[in-house]
Parts: structure tokens; sequence; C-alpha cells
């Protein structure tokens, strides 16, 4: 691993635990053993390593998230393996995040302190409402779900859901919660199946 690369790894874990304003330069230096100059050498700035950091973030959400998806034949099924994957690849990658989902962590951080910055992470939760709806709306015309059902209902409640989880378990650190709240999801999307 080149120090860029160390940079983002360990400012990633730092993001993660502290949260972008509470993480000082001199965190990550410490923790890269980087000088000031070698840390400037390849961020111009803490926002800079921001993008950096969220970058590669969303390459090992998608990386754990989307794991198997497209070795599934049904669009259902390809929800219910993301909630899977959601609950035992990703939010429980501690050497990636050790204090939780580092974009709600950051996204309710900087709301209203840095609102630039968590405009670019709102653009993730968009995309990812995004995708279920179309999963669900693909499920639906295959006939997986029952013609009554919203789909857009189910994708809130789905979205919302795996936040809520995140903040439980980023609190709790409980894998019996976690696996109570995703399994409720998963459960719920097999009784409106046909």
């Amino acid at each position: 691993m080149n120090l860029k690369e160390k940079i983002i790894h360990e400012t990633i874990k730092l993001f993660s635990l502290k949260g972008f304003l509470s993480t000082s330069i001199n965190d990550i230096l410490r923790e890269t053993s980087a000088s000031k100059g070698g840390l400037y050498n390849h961020f111009k700035s803490k926002e800079d390593l921001f993008f950096a950091v969220l970058s590669k973030s969303r390459k090992i959400w998608r990386k754990e998230c989307l794991d198997g998806l497209d070795q599934t034949e049904k669009s259902i099924d390809k929800v219910i393996k993301l909630l899977e994957n959601y609950r035992d690849r990703y939010l429980i990658d501690y050497e990636n995040f050790p204090g939780g989902c580092i974009f709600v962590t950051l996204s309710v951080e900087l709301a209203d302190q840095r609102p630039h910055l968590a405009h670019e992470l709102n653009e993730g939760f968009v995309r990812l409402k995004a995708m279920i709806n179309r999963l669900l709306d693909q499920s639906k015309e295959a006939g997986e779900i029952r013609d009554d059902v919203s789909t857009d209902y189910v994708t809130e409640m789905i979205f919302s859901g795996m936040l809520g989880a995140s903040v439980i378990y980023g609190m709790e650190k409980s894998n019996a919660s976690l696996h109570r709240t995703i399994n409720s999801l998963s459960n719920y999307l097999r009784t409106i199946s046909d």
C-alpha cells in the first residue's frame, strides 16, 4: 500500500469513528505516520481528502453490498441479497469502518455544518433508493410481487430500515439486533411475493 492509499484507508477509519469535523489533520498524520508535506503532496486540503475517502468508501460499499446480485435470478431476491450483504458484509466490516456506516455518520454530522459535502453523500442515498425501487418495479412487472403492493412505499420502508439498522448497530454493536432488523425487512419482502 503506497502512502496515498494508506492515508485514504486510515482516514476512512477515522471518519467512520469520529466524523469529518472531529478528525484533525494531526489525527491523520499520527495514524498514517505521514508528514504534513507527504499528506499535502497527495491532497490539497482536508476536503480533497474527503472526496477521495468518499470515492473509496463507495467502492467498498459496492463490492460488499452488490456481491452475488448478478447471479441472483429474481429481482426481489436481489433486494433480499442486498439486505443480507449489507448486514453480513458491510455493516460488520470493522477493518474499513470500525465506527459503522461512514455515509450515515458523515451525513448526519455534515448536514448543517458542511451542506455541500452532505449533498455529495446524499447522492449515494438517492442512487441506492433508485436501485431498490428499480428492482422492486422489475419484480412487480415479472409477477414476483402482488399487484396491490406499492413499490414506492416498499422502497421507502426498505431504505429507511437499512439506515435505521445502521444507526442502531452503530450505537449498540449488537449482531442480534442487526439480524432482527434486516431479517424483518427480508421477511416482509417474502410476504409480498407471489
